[in-house]
């Protein structure tokens, strides 16, 4: 994999990191968390999400047949790095969710930042309406979170809380208010957060303006047809300025970071 910006020494393809595959300490640096806010404990929400070269989020409704190994590679490091993973529950179905796992390669790294064996994987529904006997509410090696309003059934919360889930009320009707659920992980000391989508759940961070990071990859691939792009839902009244803060690549695929400006 090699650095096209910002531009260094190993810009050049006879760089040192042209023709070889970057460490997990390497990509773990190249992805750290910025310390922001008093004592660098303000909650830093990013996202993860690739898209095709038209725009396509999903191929037959999942991400997967769109990404590359080093693309999964960096799907890895951004969740070793995170304490708690937000997604959509219309993502955990059509993905296939699992919990997530303790990795070997950061558990040095995560001891160090005071962080648990593995990131929580936080569920945003407002119906519940998910299977509870999956491995995700079944056997999470850190208990699945699930936000949602006040005004969910109370056979819902009972039924997921049976499972061992964690029942987080960030909205005060049916839906979720994207802030209040990021200011609900922060005080439950979740403070860096990663969201790996859908598009729904990305159109409503966006919306809301608590989106501070989005890590994009740009899959050398066409596939025509009417797949979602990266972020649905009502459009924004004033366009979402982001600025380029790192760019990759390897094998046609472009890795990109852009935070808020």
């Amino acid at each position: 994999m090699r650095r096209l910006f910002p531009v260094t020494d190993e810009t050049a393809p006879s760089g040192g990191d042209a023709d070889r595959e970057w460490s997990l300490a390497e990509l773990a640096a190249a992805y750290a968390y910025p310390e922001h806010g008093p004592g660098g404990r303000e909650p830093w929400l990013r996202a993860n999400m690739v898209s095709t070269l038209d725009g396509a989020a999903q191929h037959d409704g999942r991400s997967q047949p769109i990404s590359g190994a080093t693309d999964m590679r960096i799907f890895g490091t951004l969740r070793g790095l995170a304490d708690v993973v937000l997604v959509g529950a219309e993502t955990v179905r059509q993905e296939g969710y699992r919990p997530a796992r303790a990795r070997e390669g950061f558990a040095a790294l995560r001891e160090a930042a005071g962080q648990g064996p593995a990131p929580a994987i936080a569920v945003v529904s407002a119906s519940l309406e998910l299977d509870f006997t999956l491995p995700l509410f079944t056997s999470p090696l850190v208990p699945t979170l699930l936000l949602t309003g006040a005004a969910a059934a109370p056979d819902r919360i009972a039924t997921a809380e049976k499972a061992g889930a964690q029942v987080v009320i960030a909205g005060d009707g049916m839906g979720v208010d994207p802030a209040r659920a990021v200011r609900a992980l922060g005080e439950r000391g979740l403070h860096r957060l990663l969201t790996e989508g859908g598009p729904r759940l990305l159109g409503q961070l966006v919306a809301a303006g608590v989106l501070d990071e989005l890590c994009l990859t740009v899959s050398p691939m066409l596939t025509a047809g009417d797949a979602q792009r990266i972020a649905g839902g009502p459009r924004v009244a004033v366009p979402k300025r982001f600025e380029l803060t790192s760019l990759m690549e390897e094998a046609g695929f472009l890795f990109s970071r852009y935070r808020r400006t």
